[in-house]
């Protein structure tokens, strides 16, 4: 595989809230990949603000404006559904819809889920497992959590401390990077 093309659909983790393009998680991703693989590209489909949600509303308007089917799909969304308290079935619901669709569009998938902290109790319980239970159901891999390593350290988050700083995004593109090369092979594998 020479030329990767990889869609990472997600909120503002991915988008690149608070960073200069060069800075986001999807360029930073394939300035890494691109080690390995010289044309690889990462498609920045990421919303600041959305919810899962609202990442399966603009799904279909996301592939559409596609100019190649990717090889692989990085969905992390969920973020927001927990700042907003939005009740974890639901945001299984539509995670569970966008998964559907991808692999609809036989687009291989890696998920990457979030976490919440213990002291949200039952809502945490419901809420961390969600991926897991989406991936196994799927058959698609798990990123465990997208932000681990960089979540709770204030020097690694911008002036507002929730969003990750190009340092953060820069981490988080390393530590995801062998999963996501893991993700590439199986679908290489299955397509042959």
């Amino acid at each position: 595989m020479t030329f990767p093309h990889i869609l990472a659909l997600g909120d503002s983790l991915t988008a690149g809230y608070g960073l200069a393009p060069h800075e986001s998680f999807p360029r930073q991703l394939e300035v890494l990949l691109r080690r390995r693989y010289a044309s690889a590209s990462v498609v920045n489909a990421g919303v600041s603000g959305d919810t899962s949600a609202g990442g399966r509303a603009r799904l279909a308007r996301v592939l559409a404006a596609l100019t190649a089917r990717p090889e692989l799909a990085i969905v992390a969304l969920g973020a927001n559904d927990l700042l907003r308290g939005i009740a974890p079935e639901r945001m299984r619901e539509n995670l569970d819809a966008i998964l559907t669709e991808l692999a609809r569009c036989d687009i291989p998938v890696l998920l990457a889920g979030m976490w919440a902290p213990p002291f949200l109790g039952a809502f945490a319980e419901r809420y961390n497992g969600v991926f897991p239970a989406l991936a196994k159901a799927h058959g698609v891999p798990l990123y465990p959590f997208f932000l681990a390593g960089v979540a709770g350290v204030a020097e690694l988050t911008l002036r507002d401390r929730i969003h990750p700083n190009a340092q953060a995004i820069g981490i988080v593109a390393t530590r995801i990077l062998p999963q996501v090369e893991a993700a590439l092979a199986g679908a290489q594998r299955r397509a042959a």
